[in-house]
């Protein structure tokens, strides 16, 4: 028997401009893309999925959606608690446009500061900790998928080799995630 997986599924490739700062902005995706990455992700998928969970942003909700057109079987819920880092202040602007010392501080003290006035990492890493302790509870043996986000992506991966209690540094937060419309798999942490 294979032990069960996380799927980290990111959504497709979202309509903003380039070099745009967006975490909860609620952007749409590219309709296209979306359905191309449904139809890769219902080929790959195993034929049992305990359970499937998106991101409530449209952009992750979309690709359910989509998912959900080819797998009738894979019903997802909207999980609040696998959104992406909200910016605050710094949604919808440009990065370039963001004064470099508040860029500095953020990476200074990547676990608590707040970038934008947003979220903190700490604050984050603590909901996808929670809903990661949900899904292994109710996965009852299977694979869980996620719809979600490249921040959620690597909040996993550092929770399942730091725990929540070690906050990384910025050089630290380099961790991989998958493109648009891809996917990584982890093991699925025992309840």
């Amino acid at each position: 028997m294979t032990a069960p997986r996380l799927w980290l599924v990111r959504h497709a490739r979202p309509l903003a401009a380039e070099g745009l700062c967006y975490g909860r902005l609620d952007l749409p995706a590219e309709d296209q893309a979306s359905r191309s990455a449904a139809a890769a992700l219902a080929r790959a998928l195993p034929p049992q999925v305990a359970l499937m969970r998106h991101s409530p942003l449209q952009r992750c909700e979309l690709l359910a959606l989509d998912v959900e057109a080819l797998r009738p079987d894979l019903a997802s819920t909207s999980e609040p608690r696998i959104a992406e880092m909200d910016f605050g202040a710094w949604e919808g602007r440009a990065w370039g446009s963001i004064a470099r010392p508040e860029i500095d501080a953020w990476a200074a003290n990547l676990g608590t500061h707040a970038p934008g006035g947003g979220e903190p990492l700490a604050a984050m890493l603590e909901r996808v900790a929670l809903a990661l302790q949900d899904a292994a509870a109710r996965a009852q043996g299977g694979d869980v998928v996620w719809i979600t986000h490249a921040g959620v992506a690597r909040c996993v991966q550092w929770l399942l080799a730091h725990g929540a209690q070690t906050m990384p540094k910025a050089h630290e937060w380099t961790l991989a995630a998958p493109g648009f419309g891809a996917w990584m798999t982890l093991p699925l942490p025992v309840a």
